[in-house]
This record gives C-alpha cells, sequence and structure tokens, in this order.
C-alpha cells in the first residue's frame, strides 16, 4: 500500500496556513524590570573563579602538549599524542562552554583557540599518514612501528 504524499502535503499545507504567524513562532513576551534585575544580579554574583579555573586547565594542557616527551613517530607514541591532542580540544571545547555560560568573551575566544590548537596538532600528525601532505622523517606515512 502507497501514500499519496501529494495529498498528504497539501493537507499540511492547508493546517499551516489556518495557524497564524504568531502561534507558529510565538516571540518571547518583554521581561519585566524585575526579572532584568534578577538576571543581572544573578551574573554579578556567579563566581568565575570556577570558570578561569576550568580555563586555566585547559590552556596548561594546551601548552603542556608543546612538550610531549614521547617519540610521535610511529605506534603507542603516536596514538598516545594523538589522543592528548582530542583532550586539548575536548578541554577547550569543556572551557569554552563554561565561558559562554559566564559571559566571558576573552576567556571564551581563548577557549576557541584551544579548540583550534587541539585540531592543528593532530592534522599535523595525520595529515602525512593519510596522504594529504608531504611526508618526512619526523612524520611518515606510516601508523605501526615495524
Amino acid at each position: 500500500m502507497s501514500r499519496d504524499w501529494d495529498a498528504e502535503l497539501k493537507k499540511v499545507d492547508r493546517v499551516l496556513e489556518s495557524v497564524s504567524d504568531e502561534a507558529l513562532l510565538p516571540t518571547k513576551a518583554a521581561e519585566t524590570p524585575r526579572e532584568k534585575a534578577q538576571i543581572v544580579e544573578k551574573q554579578r554574583s556567579t563566581k568565575t573563579f570556577g570558570v578561569m579555573l576550568r580555563l586555566l586547565l585547559a590552556v596548561a594542557l594546551g601548552v603542556g602538549i608543546v612538550f610531549w616527551p614521547y617519540d610521535t613517530r610511529c605506534g603507542l607514541g603516536l596514538f598516545g599524542y594523538l589522543a592528548a591532542t582530542g583532550m586539548v580540544s575536548i578541554t577547550g571545547l569543556w572551557s569554552a562552554i563554561w565561558t559562554w555560560r559566564h559571559r566571558s568573551a576573552r576567556g571564551h575566544a581563548l577557549s576557541l583557540l584551544l579548540v583550534a590548537w587541539g585540531g592543528i596538532l593532530a592534522a599535523r600528525e595525520i595529515l602525512p599518514r593519510v596522504g594529504y601532505s608531504i611526508p618526512t622523517e619526523a612524520r611518515p606515512a606510516i601508523w605501526f612501528c615495524e
């Protein structure tokens, strides 16, 4: 049994035409001055210590990854490094969420830079191995050591 989709869609169109735009896409009612004052007070009283601590941890990991002590040429060292670069991006995303919630513009920009930094570090190792960039002696086109 096949459905007549043209007829079904015509029914949907008729229903949508009968509904007002306000009912489909309601606009948010203007907040009262009291509600606005409560929001401002909540933002003012929110402690940014936790947000900045998250950001500091993410930055420390992003800087620390530059001093990676193990060989990243192939094998377990490479996969450990790729996991660490993934963690740089994840912690950057983690701090980006918190800085967004607490309206910390500079912190949010730094968090997004950390996400990009983790992606750049991972791409630097992955791209030669998948044939997208030229392999070098430090970054050969192999994944596993022989």
